[in-house]
């Protein structure tokens, strides 16, 4: 086991491990952290707590220190300066007619690098455009392409359940989604009804899936023939909260079944 601490970069932003060394943190701390990248100002989102070696994802990373008001007042005037690198950097995407479009910009604190992220629909020749932000900014420049659930997150907006898009208002990672989520929730595959705002399938598919497949132990498929008391038939509908399911049997009709119940 070892002791971590969660660590966001930005409101609703993914959240990393790293070690407390040794520091007393609490959620709403802000501090100085180590990164790959460089040193970045983040905020702690969790208590200190312990999780198995096994589960991190990559090498742990220490927090520095907690933030010093020097380090506040860095990290501020980072913030406004990274709104006017975003402009100037879609002047220039402008300028060389690049089909990308930038989402954000961000400094790390000691300004050793400008990382800004965006989207495109194919490949991008962005050497040129690098190349005139470094020269404006006289720092590492680097572009990362990021995918359309990113963009929704950024720019927020309602679901067609009336309520703030997710990944705009808790989500910190955006977890796999398949259609069979869909399917083993009995949703019509209508792409208008399973597709969220970014046009992917709904991040909320996967909130229940586990327990609609517990649920879904033991009923038959639609389509399948089964045997039962009035003799054989064909399933034609399932109802898994319920745990029934409708088999059509010739020359009786329709008869509705409960799933037999697990005695262990």
């Amino acid at each position: 086991m070892i002791q971590v601490v969660g660590i966001n970069f930005k409101k609703n932003g993914k959240v990393y491990h790293f070690s407390p060394n040794a520091l007393e943190l609490h959620p709403g701390d802000e501090v100085v952290v180590e990164t790959e990248r460089g040193y970045q100002y983040g905020f702690v989102v969790t208590d200190p707590y312990e999780i198995e070696d096994r589960n991190l994802k990559s090498a742990l990373s220490n927090i520095v220190r907690v933030a010093t008001k020097e380090d506040k007042k860095k990290y501020e005037k980072n913030l406004e300066d990274e709104k006017k690198a975003l402009k100037k950097c879609r002047d220039l995407i402008d300028k060389y007619k690049l089909n990308m479009y930038v989402i954000d910009a961000s400094f790390t604190l000691d300004r050793s690098q400008l990382y800004f992220r965006f989207m495109a629909d194919e490949r991008v020749d962005f050497r040129s455009l690098a190349k005139d932000l470094a020269n404006v900014y006289k720092t590492r420049i680097e572009l990362h392409q990021v995918g359309v659930r990113d963009k929704a997150k950024e720019v927020g907006g309602y679901g067609s359940c009336g309520r703030p898009l997710c990944c705009a208002k808790f989500l910190s990672d955006f977890d796999s989604v398949s259609i069979n989520m869909a399917k083993n929730q009995n949703i019509a595959l209508n792409p208008s009804k399973i597709n969220g705002a970014c046009g992917r399938l709904l991040c909320c598919l996967k909130y229940e899936d586990e327990n609609y497949q517990e649920l879904r132990k033991g009923l038959p498929k639609v389509g399948k023939k089964v045997m039962t008391d009035q003799g054989e038939g064909k399933v034609v509908s399932v109802d898994i909260l319920r745990g029934t399911y409708r088999v059509f049997i010739p020359d009786v009709g329709m008869i509705d079944l409960e799933k037999e119940k697990d005695e262990s």
